[in-house]
């Protein structure tokens, strides 16, 4: 009898090993580099024509070659109609019902990877949420409390006004950055930052830049955190596919140790919550974290502030049956004593 029940139980542990080898091994350490590396091609792709649409010369770019649909050969007659559908559905329709496919299958596996680890304006987010922080003791000027006076290692958490010199330019300078870099996909980019260099620009051009930056810096101010979560079609249909794989990877929670989160932070304050960029209460159900970026965040705060437990954090990327088996937990009966608690904290 025991030599049949061991399969079962091995089987039952294989998902939730994993996700801490995943953990363990370091690689939350790239998502800060990744970030980076992907603002940084946000940035020069249209400067190499690796992917934009130039509406001066009325075609796109992608890796550097032209691409056409050959609209403008039909128009002339040189193609006939068979010709140009053909184009469209190579063209067009393929590549992107493939990359789609691809993007979404990621998502209905992983969740929304590219918005915690490759998100031009997720990490916009971030760097905001972190000067406010300093600044204002929360991420959010919408938030009624302040965060904890504590960080995930126990050390105080300083709050400075003075932080407001550089958190209010710096998402300025973030939405300048976004204005320009979103006009460069639209035209030559060497047009654009040379008649910036030479503080000449078109009129139309200094309306754009004009207008963008001062959306973006209200945005980043005041609204990007609703933005990611509500306004975002990207992540929505990131957060839909999520949805629909119960076996997808989640933030997985330890309830039958839920006592130590008691002796997290002082009075009760909750480590994983403080630090969630997108605002959630990372130990509740899955629904309840319909836009989790799986950015790590709460895992790490978690395994530093539980570092001299034997028993190790509380939290862990789970997927598979590891999954299935932390939504059952839930409806099991710890969803209402896990979202009182949550809502106390």
């Amino acid at each position: 009898m025991s030599i049949e029940l061991q399969p079962t139980a091995a089987k039952r542990i294989i998902p939730i090993v994993a996700a801490r080898s995943i953990a363990s091994s370091g690689w939350r350490r790239w998502r800060l580099p990744t970030q980076f590396a992907f603002f940084a091609l946000f940035v020069i792709a249209p400067i190499f024509d690796l992917f934009r649409y130039d509406l001066t010369a009325g075609h796109a770019w992608f890796l550097g070659m032209e691409w056409r649909l050959g609209f403008d050969d039909f128009s002339a007659g040189r193609i006939g109609a068979l010709e140009i559908g053909a184009n469209v559905l190579v063209r067009l329709f393929l590549p992107l019902l493939a990359g789609v496919g691809v993007f979404l299958f990621i998502a209905w596996k992983w969740g929304r990877l590219y918005c915690g680890w490759l998100c031009p304006h997720f990490s916009v987010v971030e760097t905001i949420n972190r000067l406010m922080t300093r600044a204002l003791g929360k991420p959010s000027v919408w938030e009624k409390e302040a965060l904890p006076p504590w960080h995930a290692d126990g050390s105080p958490r300083i709050r400075d006004a003075r932080w407001w010199l550089l958190t209010v330019p710096a998402a300025v300078l973030f939405a300048l950055t976004w204005a320009v870099v979103l006009l460069t996909y639209l035209l030559p980019p060497a047009e654009v930052y040379g008649n910036l260099f030479n503080a000449s620009p078109t009129r139309n051009q200094a309306i754009f830049i004009a207008a963008a930056t001062t959306v973006l810096s209200l945005e980043f101010l005041f609204a990007r955190h609703l933005f990611c979560r509500y306004a975002c079609a990207v992540g929505l249909f990131q957060s839909l596919a999520w949805m629909g794989n119960r076996d997808a990877m989640v933030v997985g929670f330890k309830r039958e140790r839920a006592s130590a989160c008691a002796s997290c932070l002082p009075d009760r304050a909750s480590a994983c919550d403080a630090v969630c960029p997108m605002r959630l209460t990372p130990r509740n159900i899955k629904r309840h974290m319909f836009t989790c970026t799986q950015c790590g965040q709460c895992l790490d705060a978690c395994s530093e502030a539980q570092r001299d437990n034997p028993d190790g954090p509380l939290l862990a990327w789970v997927s598979g049956e590891a999954a299935r088996q932390n939504e059952a937990g839930f409806r099991a009966g710890g969803l209402g004593r896990n979202t009182r608690e949550s809502a106390r904290e």
